[in-house]
């Protein structure tokens, strides 16, 4: 279901992390059924195709930047609870960090795709890792180009759960 202006949200006027008294609370999700979530998340990453190139073919002092990026990725989505105060710790099954080098852009584009099965959906896991996987890349490279421009990094589907499944794709 493509629902970018999340019409299927519930209208009230409730705050579900907020308790009687308005303070903060991490929402109860004990009473949901367990089920298989899905969630992937992108982002890019621009810079100069000097730069680019240096990384793709491996050339920079620090390393293989897309393996240290992707480790980095997934490294992240495993601590999103540790990060985001109100987001639950999920048990995670599957991790995919996927790189595309793009000429287009100049830069990178990285997808996170995670797999859970619990009470709640792996939306902030997915966003975590996409987002740290391009800081990554930023830190190995920055002594190349300090100008590089982390963008467009936002969450492009989630299955599973009550709300069941959304696109952008």
């Amino acid at each position: 279901m493509n629902d970018p202006n999340n019409s299927h949200l519930n209208n009230e006027a409730e705050f579900t992390h907020l308790n009687e008294a308005g303070e903060a609370r991490m929402v109860d999700v004990s009473g949901k059924q367990s089920t298989r979530r899905t969630a992937i998340a992108q982002g890019q990453i621009s810079m100069t195709p000097e730069t680019l190139n240096k990384i793709k073919k491996n050339q920079l002092s620090k390393g293989d930047v897309l393996q240290v990026a992707r480790l980095a990725a997934i490294m992240a989505g495993k601590k999103t609870s540790e990060l985001i105060p109100l987001c639950h710790h999920i048990p995670i099954a599957s991790f995919a960090v996927n790189f595309t080098s793009d000429e287009m852009i100049p830069g990178i584009a990285v997808r996170a795709e995670v797999t859970s099965v619990g009470q709640t959906g792996a939306e902030m896991e997915a966003l975590m890792a996409a987002s740290v996987a391009l800081l990554t890349v930023y830190d190995m490279a920055k002594s190349l180009e300090r100008g590089m421009v982390i963008s467009q990094v936002r969450l492009v589907s989630k299955e599973g759960g009550k709300s069941g499944t959304w696109s952008t794709e």
